[in-house]
């Protein structure tokens, strides 16, 4: 940019008027939005603060591994797959740092999931708990739910109602899901 002011100026004798720096600030500068909508580039949205609150809630902290009620071994904040792919085992163990190393990774997957899949724009609560759904149902589950269809078409009330299907595990309702999923769709419709 200020190869351009520099050139103006050789081009003007040296020196610019105030009024002449403003217009060719004004001729110059860009909306980023714009652009990025021009190119099909999406903003790429990540889970605040009180977003991760929320999911350590609900995920709770286990630094050995424990079943999570239907086979699946989970460890620190929910983690099933470390981040160097393996799976998390039963004996496993982990320090508190671990589990937020962990977490860190699994909420960039999460984040990554919800971005690529939601084609609508979102408000931060909205991306916030569709991120803890996702860190809870998995990333497949979340492609392939009504909820993202709904919400893809821009039916907002459509898909905050399908948080109530997710409350079963192993072919069971569980309260602990009900109870996460009236949170989740709450913070979704603020």
């Amino acid at each position: 940019m200020q190869n351009i002011f520099d050139q103006l100026r050789k081009m003007s004798g040296g020196k610019l008027t105030q009024k002449q720096v403003n217009a060719t600030d004004k001729l110059i500068s860009f909306d980023q939005q714009a652009v990025n909508d021009m190119l099909g580039i999406k903003d790429q949205m990540a889970v605040s603060d009180f977003g991760i609150n929320l999911i350590c809630g609900f995920e709770g902290k286990r630094l050995t591994a424990y079943d999570d009620g239907v086979g699946v071994w989970t460890i620190g904040f929910g983690t099933t797959i470390y981040p160097n792919g393996q799976k998390v085992k039963k004996g496993d163990t982990c320090t508190e740092a671990q589990a937020k190393q962990f977490m860190q990774n699994d909420l960039k997957k999460f984040e990554h999931a919800v971005n690529e899949a939601v084609t609508v724009s979102l408000n931060q609560n909205q991306f916030d708990a569709l991120v803890s759904l996702t860190y809870n149902i998995g990333s497949g589950a979340f492609e392939k739910s009504t909820l993202l269809k709904k919400l893809n078409t821009g039916d907002y009330q459509g898909a905050a109602n399908q948080f109530d299907a997710w409350v079963n595990a192993g072919g069971k309702r569980l309260q602990g899901l009900v109870n996460r999923r009236v949170k989740e769709k709450e913070l979704f419709l603020k």
